[in-house]
């Protein structure tokens, strides 16, 4: 076994694979950027490298500063976890030329996947059903033809890359020419690779995916399927095994497909095998393999017991016992929502900036990096924690979450944790009327109000403050106007200790988000709503989007 692994990542999944090493008793050496200097997995971490300043491609994504950090602290191997250098062929081949095992799949299985149309060729060569669609496309015209004879919708593809970027709906024939280019544009872009396909869109799909791990010598097992199929512009937020609603038959064929694409390859270690699955039509068409492992694999580890972390390596340190015979059935149920530094109300726009509290409960998995006094750097994904919870069946996993979720706070910042509690109190949820574009029609109405200016000298005040505490050098504090604070609450039925913006030179404009209930009191000022002008000491409602000034 290594006696030291090099993670060649940051925030949450380098946080979890230094949880297995651990509890294998293996050193973790962490590398970092000078943006995370001060991040968990590097407190954590038995050895820390710094390989360079915030942006990725000169730190994270820098092979050689990689390869320099495992030389330095003599690490054996690296898990790349997910995203960066995970899924980078040539940065595997470097490892070996090291010295240096890769902990994941070999280079070819990530060459003949990393395309989506070699992957499409893999698929179709050991029978696994595709959409009906193209090989590469080199100008507009081919597609136009392909798209007339393929039927619309069609959905345009980058067959490079992933993540969402890369994709577009073309529903008429007028519209492709555009789009056409711009999927060729970003692709090339994003992924150095302006490759471009047509694939014949589902309109009500599912996005169902199979675990699979492979022992490189032709054995490849299933360890069940998960439905990621809420997702926002092709971003998953809500990820379930095992799939609600999926026939056994369907399932079976499913998980049968998978494992006969690995074995096709001979897949090595852990890797994900997906489908679009027409649930109109119960059929399932396969649409790409991810050669790592996925953000969501907990809820998988959650119903077999199996760390995938673990099996990775060992499999890369030539350790792991008979495959075949480590298959656990799958008990029970388990869903993962993804929490995010975003504003849903400014169309889940990133944030960055100090997390002033955070609090977690504990009867939840919570695979996340950040805690109070973590500062969140603009430079990298939002993703602040995944939030994973199991039960014996679905409907108890679902309580249990809406549970986890309403105990989780989170301040200092704007996240997705009410966007979260909503679709987790949903129907759409709880009845599993899911799809890809499910969430597009989710109506979420944040509860926040946008501070278009402050105000000088407008603070937020309680009853009767922070009083107490002169031994410790703060004064008496609260409202100057204790009377008004408390005769507005009264109005508006609030406890009198309530806050209030108290406003002593210039007062804040305010856009409202969802709809309230206002009331001004104290000296009067002028003040309007959308222009007009509001009465004092009376209970005034506003509608969402309307304007306080």
């Amino acid at each position: 076994m290594f006696r030291s692994v090099l993670i060649a990542n940051r925030g949450a999944i380098a946080c979890r694979i230094q949880r297995t090493l651990a509890r294998m008793g293996i050193e973790s050496v962490a590398v970092y950027s000078e943006a995370d200097r001060h991040a968990r997995h590097v407190r954590q971490a038995a050895r820390a490298v710094c390989v360079g300043p915030p942006p990725v491609a000169q730190s994270y994504l820098d092979v050689e500063r990689i390869v320099a950090a495992c030389i330095e602290t003599g690490a054996e191997a690296v898990h790349p976890g997910y995203g960066f250098l995970s899924e980078n062929a040539a940065f595997a081949e470097r490892l070996a030329d090291a010295g240096i095992r890769f902990v994941g799949p070999r280079p070819e299985h990530m060459r003949v996947f990393g395309l989506k149309h070699t992957a499409r060729e893999a698929a179709s060569a050991c029978g696994v059903p595709l959409l009906p669609g193209t090989g590469l496309l080199h100008s507009v015209d081919e597609a136009t033809a392909a798209a007339e004879r393929i039927g619309y919708p069609v959905m345009i593809k980058s067959s490079a890359g992933g993540g969402g970027i890369g994709l577009q709906l073309c529903r008429a024939a007028e519209d492709l020419p555009a789009l056409f280019e711009t999927v060729k544009r970003l692709s090339r872009s994003n992924f150095k690779d302006d490759a471009v396909y047509l694939e014949r869109y589902v309109d009500r799909a599912r996005h169902v995916e199979v675990q699979i791990f492979g022992d490189g010598a032709g054995t490849v097992v299933a360890l069940g399927e998960r439905d990621c199929s809420l997702q926002r512009r092709n971003q998953k937020v809500v990820e379930e095994t095992p799939a609600p609603n999926l026939p056994p038959a369907t399932r079976q064929a499913m998980l049968e497909a998978a494992v006969r694409l690995g074995r096709h390859v001979s897949y090595e270690s852990a890797g994900t095998v997906e489908f679009i699955y027409d649930e109109e039509r119960d059929e399932f068409s396969f649409l790409e393999v991810n050669t790592r492992l996925q953000v969501e694999h907990g809820v998988t580890e959650e119903v077999t017991g199996v760390d995938l972390v673990e099996w990775m390596i060992r499999q890369a340190a030539g350790e792991l016992p008979d495959l075949a015979a480590r298959v656990p059935e799958p008990r029970g149920a388990s869903i993962q929502v993804r929490l995010y530094a975003e504003d849903p109300g400014k169309g889940f726009l990133p944030c960055a900036g100090l997390l002033t509290h955070v609090a977690f409960p504990d009867d939840a998995r919570v695979d996340g990096w950040v805690e109070t006094g973590t500062e969140v750097s603009a430079f990298y994904d939002p993703m602040l924690a995944k939030i994973i919870v199991r039960a014996d069946d679905r409907d108890a996993a679902l309580a249990r979450l809406r549970a986890a979720l309403a105990r989780t706070e989170v301040h200092g910042i704007e996240t997705n944790l009410d966007y979260l509690r909503a679709i987790a109190g949903s129907e759409l949820l709880a009845c599993a009327r899911v799809s890809t574009r499910a969430l597009g029609a989710f109506a979420h109405v944040p509860p926040t109000i946008d501070v278009l200016a402050p105000g000088a000298q407008t603070t937020v005040q309680d009853w009767p403050g922070r009083i107490g505490y002169w031994h410790v050098g703060v004064p008496p504090s609260g409202p100057m106007d204790a009377l008004s604070h408390r005769l507005a609450n009264r109005l508006l039925g609030n406890p009198s200790g309530a806050a209030t913006l108290e406003i002593t030179l210039t007062g804040p404009t305010l856009r409202f988000n969802h709809a309230a209930e206002i009331c001004l009191a104290g000296a009067e000022m002028a003040a309007t709503l959308d222009g007009a002008a509001v009465p004092w000491l009376t209970p005034i409602a506003v509608a969402a989007g309307q304007t306080l000034a």
